[in-house]
């Protein structure tokens, strides 16, 4: 397919009237919807957005490539729209835009119209053919430079078919370096990172091959051959690839966009081999995505992650310990067990008490890899055993525990750059000897000085959170229910979460009853209302409905997203208002819960015995019915719904 089928006259603006980016967005859907391409503009312009909410479409040299998979086009387009003054439109290079496509596909476009929007991706990468465009008097003369483009690339018999992708094509023998390229909608971005890095590469002399991972598919798959042979891996990328294959190899991992913009930086590091060696993790999805969220949110989630098993295990064992008696594990009292203490030693005196450091380990090596996990694992234990307050017995706890990782990983970062310049005869002595020594040292010395008023400050947190009473109570528990359903699974569910994990270490066990019932609404609250309002959903959506059951009496939040993806407007607000208003139940109840997962299957273990199990339960069923029936009222009948 020609790329001036789905470029045509009555889609092209040469004298952009807009000043702003969501005005150039707009002006260009408008242009698309009165040409007959869209069936619903507001939509389109919305999924437009969504898209540049994931990063910017502004790649720089003047140009911006806004694009789209979506329901609300009709038939697969591109519109054009120029600024001789240019507009700011966040681009990579901080130049103001000055050629705008508008990339239109429909859910379900076939390859022949991926092949060509993707196809225009890698044109605009050529100067002259930009300046061409930039230049151009009339509309005719932009298609005409776009068909002449086409026949140069394409070859004139070729032009009218789906040519293949430029700048993916098999490189010369015994390349050494390799990338992976991949954008969320996988229609420009993708291509032209590729086009950029095959380009710069045969410049420069680099054998170079380039997988493209767009929406036509896999192009250019690396074989296992040639991963192996590589010196390095470059993995462009904003959204989830296979990562698995590259386990051992020097990667290189960033944003696509930098790949158009940075194509030498990257290529230099690439020879230079300079990236951390990528060690991939068996037990997560094989196909990890790039790293797209701040450093922050990353090394915390590799902490609580790894973290986990012991505070589960640890916290159910505990729990499981009171059956026989709130006392059951003191040697002293009357209600003394043999077998509940052996629980309460292994729950909470061993996995408990591992928590902490475990957790500043995991920080401090996913920031400096493995010379941070000594010194973020000694730093975490210093953190709870280190208080200088004679009252305090667990140290600075979970706060201590995130200030120790970041700072080990951060020293240790440090002590490599200081030891990165020592002879190379010497260099099997950095891991064993400098590294560990140091980075301990370092780490160790600070958290002995800043722990004492760490201790007092987590402490008054915990005191300050244990006055809560009423309201006010009711309240944090409405806004930590709200947190659990807003992302379902994402990063403001996992600061809910992580933050009922602190205060159960801080033996309040209030948060965590409310952060796992809250986290159980939003699944039971959609399967609820599959099953109370079937004409509202789809038959593949009732039967979702039936595993989203047992995910949500699991306490998988995440088992609301296949919803909350197809009709996030409706879902998501019904999911918050359910969740929120068990958080508030669960407070105003003053229900405690000492096990942090497990859902239904751990509710034996609430703090109060057959009528507190009872009230949480209600407080559970409770805001699962809001959702449903919310969902209910705002949803339409699928015949009719828009």
């Amino acid at each position: 397919m020609r790329i001036t089928q789905l470029l045509t006259e009555n889609t092209i603006i040469l004298d952009l009237k807009a000043g702003s980016k969501r005005e150039v967005l707009d002006e260009l859907a408008g242009q698309l919807d009165r040409a007959g391409k869209l069936n619903d503009k507001k939509q389109f312009t919305k999924d437009i957005l969504a898209r540049e909410e994931q990063s910017t479409t502004g790649i720089g040299d003047t140009i911006a490539i806004p694009h789209a998979k979506s329901e609300a086009v009709k038939t697969p387009a591109i519109a054009f729209g120029r600024s001789f003054d240019g507009i700011d439109f966040e681009s990579l290079d901080g130049q103001p835009a000055q050629l705008f496509f508008m990339i239109a596909a429909t859910a379900g476009a076939n390859d022949d119209h991926l092949e060509a929007l993707s196809r225009l991706a890698t044109f605009l990468m050529d100067e002259k053919f930009r300046v061409n465009i930039l230049e151009a008097e009339s509309k005719q003369q932009v298609l005409d430079i776009v068909s002449a483009k086409e026949a140069e690339v394409d070859g004139p018999e070729q032009a009218d078919d789906s040519a293949p992708v430029a700048g993916t094509a098999e490189p010369a023998a015994g390349g050494k370096i390799l990338a992976v390229t991949a954008c969320p909608t996988g229609i420009a971005h993708t291509y032209m990172a590729a086009e950029k890095l095959n380009g710069r590469a045969k410049e420069r002399g680099i054998n170079l091959k380039v997988e493209t991972n767009g929406s036509s598919g896999v192009k250019n798959r690396l074989t296992d051959a040639e991963i192996a042979e590589a010196d390095a891996i470059i993995v462009a990328a904003d959204t989830k690839v296979e990562m698995a294959r590259f386990d051992g190899k020097h990667v290189i991992q960033t944003q696509v966009g930098k790949a158009i913009y940075e194509a030498d930086q990257l290529l230099d590091r690439a020879l230079a081999q300079d990236a951390p060696v990528y060690k991939h993790d068996r037990t997560k999805d094989a196909d990890a995505g790039p790293e797209t969220k701040s450093g922050f949110y990353k090394h915390l989630m590799n902490g609580v992650s790894n973290m986990l098993p012991f505070v589960v295990g640890g916290g159910i064992l505990i729990a499981l310990s009171f059956f026989f008696g709130i006392n059951a594990a003191n040697p002293d009292s009357p209600e003394y067990n043999e077998f509940a203490a052996m629980l309460s030693t292994i729950g909470g005196g061993t996995a408990f008490f591992l928590m902490v450091p475990v957790l500043a380990g995991f920080i401090a090596m996913s920031i400096a890899d493995r010379p941070g996990f000594a010194p973020g694992m000694i730093g975490g234990l210093l953190a709870i055993t280190v208080t200088g307050v004679e009252e305090a017995s667990g140290g600075s706890g979970f706060l201590g525990g995130l200030i120790a990782g970041f700072l080990a990983g951060y020293v240790t970062l440090l002590v490599k750059k200081v030891f990165s310049g020592i002879p190379q005869s010497l260099e099997g002595l950095k891991p064993v000897l400098f590294y560990p020594v140091f980075s301990i040292l370092i780490t160790g010395v600070i958290m002995m000085l800043i722990n004492p008023p760490l201790t007092q400050v987590y402490t008054g947190i915990s005191a300050f959170l244990e006055s809560l009473g009423g309201t006010n109570l009711v309240l944090v528990g409405l806004l930590l229910g709200g947190m659990m359903a807003v992302d379902m699974g994402g990063p403001v569910n996992k600061a809910a979460y992580t933050f009922g994990i602190a205060m159960l270490d801080a033996q309040n066990f209030n948060f965590m009853a409310t952060v796992m019932a809250a986290g159980m609404v939003p699944p039971l609250g959609l399967a609820i209302a599959t099953t109370m309002f079937k004409k509202k959903f789809t038959k593949p959506e009732r039967e979702a409905g039936k595993t989203a059951y047992v995910l949500g009496a699991s306490f998988i939040t995440e088992g609301v997203i296949p919803f909350a993806a197809a009709d996030p407007a409706r879902v998501i607000p019904s999911a918050v208002a359910g969740a929120a208003t068990t958080g508030a139940l669960v407070m105003l109840f003053d229900i405690g819960l000492r096990a942090p997962h497990g859902g239904v299957f751990v509710i034996g273990l609430v703090d109060g015995g057959a009528a507190s199990i009872l009230m949480y339960l209600i407080a559970i069923l409770a805001g699962s019915f809001v959702t449903a029936i919310l969902v209910g009222l705002l949803k339409k009948n699928i015949t009719t719904a828009a």
